[in-house]
């Protein structure tokens, strides 16, 4: 009965992320830096609303574009941070997380044979929901640009198959924050194109030298504009699974139809968690990302120190250094690091082929974590640079 299954599904990877992770999972005392999970546990008052939702038996469905109070504090939300304005009612769904309003808003906009402009190197969930669409990727490469994409090199990707650009910042896997005026200058590229933007903003809240900007905010693209953004990052929520999926009523309503048959609606007591999150600011997420901005800086000053080549990052809590002078693929690197240091890190061609020649260290781990890590790998490092400056590896 296999060859029953849907060839595109056949043809999909589970993420270069898991796939070493279950390889890290086989070895014994192994400093991790693979999952870009917060290490802090959900504050206490967020936790208690959803045991307080249980006990009030608040355990049923709710509608299926999320409960009304929580898409009226999203609104709020959004309009207090980056200046969008969605009418709750109608313009704005709570999902599963941002995974599913990416896969719903995706499936919802793509047909057969269009073509959707991605920045390489890109977070890894992008490419199987457009191919199982049965859409085409198409990859600008960012290696050196900082990775950041810029209106000149969208144009020179647009074809009358484009139906959507994706705009995955603060990025993952790299940190890199576009800023107004490279948002600015994307929107009047776009701004006489019928060509939808998805603006994935989920780390909107983990910029450190200046603030995030939302393409959705510039008069003229709000009606061509998917804004995804969501409270795993910003809020320590990951398995809470909240998700936002905001965009026009006239699209927000199609979208819904997707959600719908997808999930019918998030878990409601994660829902009235997520309530809680947005009623009431207990600082939680200053001090949470001040640790993470010392985390980054921390990692930054020892990865250069060793010599290694790294754009600092101006948002997220990930650290993409270049390992090409060592002459080994991202595999090959990540695999010997692992099993002669102990320490896991990601591949970067789990990122697309431009990640090649990378890998990706989450720094959402302890201090004390990272510290036991980078000790590990600094002598690593010093023998492959050694090496190749011998002559080679062997």
């Amino acid at each position: 009965m296999e060859h029953l299954i849907h060839q595109r599904v056949k043809d999909m990877q589970i993420t270069g992320i898991r796939r070493f992770s279950d390889v890290v999972a086989r070895y014994q005392d192994v400093v991790s830096l693979t999952i870009g999970e917060p290490d802090f546990p959900t504050p206490d008052y967020i936790r208690q609303a959803g045991e307080l939702a249980i006990r009030q038996n608040k355990t049923g469905y709710t509608h299926i574009a999320g409960l009304l109070e929580l898409r009226e504090a999203a609104g709020r939300f959004l309009e207090k941070q980056y200046g969008l304005t969605y009418d709750p009612v109608d313009e704005i769904i709570i999902t599963n997380g941002a995974t599913e309003a990416i896969a719903a808003a995706m499936r919802t906009i793509l047909d057969e044979g269009a073509e959707v402009i991605l920045p390489g190197p890109v977070y890894s969930g992008y490419e199987p929901v457009i191919s199982l669409c049965g859409a085409v990727p198409v990859y600008i490469d960012t290696r050196d640009t900082d990775f950041l994409i810029t209106a000149d090199m969208i144009q020179a990707k647009i074809t009358d198959k484009t139906r959507c650009i994706v705009l995955p910042y603060p990025s993952n896997p790299t940190g890199a924050v576009l800023d107004e005026q490279a948002v600015r200058e994307i929107a009047e590229l776009l701004s006489d194109k019928d060509i939808f933007v998805l603006s994935d903003e989920i780390y909107s809240e983990l910029t450190y030298e200046k603030n995030h900007f939302s393409i959705g905010a510039i008069p003229g693209m709000r009606d061509k504009t998917i804004t995804i953004n969501g409270l795993s990052k910003s809020h320590a929520m990951t398995g809470w699974r909240i998700g936002f999926l905001c965009g026009p009523a006239y699209l927000a309503k199609e979208m819904l139809k997707v959600h719908q048959y997808n999930v019918i609606c998030p878990s409601a007591v994660s829902q009235y968690a997520a309530l809680a999150a947005l009623q009431v600011d207990h600082g939680c997420t200053v001090a949470m990302k001040a640790a993470y901005r010392k985390r980054r800086d921390y990692v930054y000053d020892r990865l250069t120190a060793m010599g290694m080549e790294v754009v600092k990052p101006a948002g997220t809590f990930y650290m993409f250094p270049s390992i090409r002078k060592f002459q080994l693929s991202s595999q090959q690197f990540a695999l010997q690091l692992l099993e002669q240091a102990k320490v896991a890190v990601v591949p970067g061609d789990a990122f697309s082929e431009m990640g090649e020649g990378y890998i990706r260290i989450s720094c959402s781990y302890s201090m004390e974590k990272l510290e036991t890590a980078l000790n590990r790998m600094e002598p690593f490092v010093q023998r492959l640079t050694e090496s190749v400056e011998q002559g080679g590896l062997q």
